[in-house]
């Protein structure tokens, strides 16, 4: 069976929504921000609301709701390894709110001390990279001629550093550029020098098939998170998959309720996996949502989700190239997360002329990789200005336009995208006269936007009303 887009079209929350422009009429809102937060599957809103009628606090209730929340809650965690096909016997599913929370908790679970290294890469996501600052010394591996992580370069480090390197750190695909990270291969690698591997999964689970492979396979990921909003889950939750023997060692970096067995005067007994690594009132309704979404994304298929992303990509940057004074940044293999530049434009003035004239959703700036921005932007080398503060000019930032597409976008919605791309292209002088910067709001504006202002003012009071 081949992947229907229409139909999962359907099932996405939103997708008639209608925004205004600056010309006064109102356009169907068109979504590239998925690599930001993927718009929620109206199935799983629908089963998350029907589940409600059993929402209860979870494990040692003796209620019927209490049992079955508990259970229910318990089952996602399987649901969620299974979608990875993680080993559960010897690993551990833990639910944290997203892929920043669960690499912090994994940094603290790990016993790092500031001789021990870490290895990332140039093209993290902060959240990847700033929590192992603080534990250990990281060394980054760089890319080749191609673009791509430099399995030769981590090789060299890992020689170099055994037995020090502690963990190796990095991203199953790059949320600025999109690009694709053979994780298998650099899991075999780390495993030849006794360095297990952790994949931050957030960019990736949405579009590929995850394996992590049984534990004793040589390509097997040793530690995966992810976050239900990038898959078409919404209520806030996420999931850090680990061996059982990480966690069960050494105490919790969060202690309270749920935690323990037993608690006197001067011991304490720690409860088993996963209650120990989630403390208080665990957040059920997003557990169950994700594993929803799951279940529902399994039963489609991952690999039919993949071609069909593969074909919305390459449509897009073969329309993309014929734009004039565009810079397209990263190469293939990727996923469907583009980032570009138009020259003599700034890319938040881009973003702002797309959303006031087109209804169309980007995002612009670094997206919280700013050392891979200005790798990219060939800025690295350059001397950055003064810290940022309060009153500084963010227009002077550096960055890019990011569109990344989600499983229900569709050619007709890229076309209306380069069709507007072009107009801009062509009409630089027009745009730097109609926009300006405002300090007050950090954000590129039209001159005449008042009355798109007082609707948005509108909407946001209408869900409060």
């Amino acid at each position: 069976m081949v992947f229907d887009p229409h139909s999962f079209r359907k099932n996405i929350a939103g997708i008639k929504t209608q925004v205004p422009t600056i010309s006064g009429k109102k356009m169907a809102y068109i979504n590239f921000d998925n690599a930001a937060s993927t718009p929620p599957l109206i199935s799983t809103i629908k089963e998350t609301q029907a589940f409600m009628q059993w929402y209860s606090g979870v494990h040692r209730g003796t209620g019927y709701k209490s049992i079955i929340a508990s259970k229910a809650y318990d089952f996602c965690h399987q649901i969620v390894g299974k979608f990875v096909k993680a080993n559960l016997e010897n690993n551990t599913v833990i639910m944290v709110k997203n892929t920043t929370e669960a690499i912090n908790k994994l940094s603290y679970r790990l016993p790092l001390n500031k001789n021990d290294i870490v290895i990332s890469s140039v093209m993290e996501h902060h959240s990847n990279d700033l929590p192992w600052r603080q534990k250990a010394h990281v060394e980054y591996i760089g890319l080749d001629e191609a673009g791509n992580l430099c399995m030769e370069d981590l090789e060299k480090k890992l020689r170099r550093l055994y037995p020090r390197v502690k963990l190796l750190a990095i991203c199953g695909a790059s949320n600025v550029t999109g690009q694709l990270n053979k994780i298998h291969d650099f899991a075999y690698l780390a495993h030849k020098y006794d360095t297990p591997i952790f994949v931050d999964a957030a960019q990736l689970i949405p579009h590929n098939p995850i394996d992590m492979k049984d534990d004793h396979d040589p390509y097997h990921i040793d530690y995966l998170a992810f976050s239900g909003h990038k898959i078409y889950s919404p209520y806030g939750s996420g999931c850090l998959i680990g061996p059982k023997k990480t966690f069960m060692a050494n105490e919790p970096e969060y202690k309270g309720g749920g935690t323990v067995k037993m608690v006197l005067p001067h011991k304490i007994w720690w409860a088993d996996l996963p209650e120990k690594e989630e403390a208080g009132s665990p957040n059920v309704i997003g557990a169950f949502a994700l594993a929803k979404s799951l279940q529902l994304m399994e039963s489609i298929g991952m690999e039919k989700v993949a071609a069909y992303e593969k074909f919305l990509t390459d449509y897009a940057l073969a329309k993309l190239k014929n734009i004039p004074g565009i810079t397209i940044f990263g190469t293939s293999p990727r996923v469907g997360v583009i980032s570009f530049n138009l020259a003599g434009l700034h890319h938040a003035l881009v973003g702002a002329a797309l959303c006031y004239e087109a209804g169309i959703g980007v995002r612009t700036g670094c997206f919280c990789a700013q050392p891979y921005v200005r790798k990219l932007l060939l800025l690295d080398k350059k001397p950055v200005l003064a810290s940022p503060s309060l009153n500084d000019n963010w227009s002077k930032m550096p960055g890019m336009v990011r569109i990344s597409l989600g499983a229900y976008n569709t050619t007709k919605e890229i076309d209306i995208l380069v069709k507007h791309l072009h107009r801009i292209a062509l009409n630089r002088r027009h745009y730097l006269k109609e926009y300006y910067y405002s300090t007050a709001k950090n954000e590129f504006l039209p001159r005449n936007n008042n009355e798109l202002n007082k609707w948005i003012d509108r909407t946001v009071m209408a869900n409060f009303e």
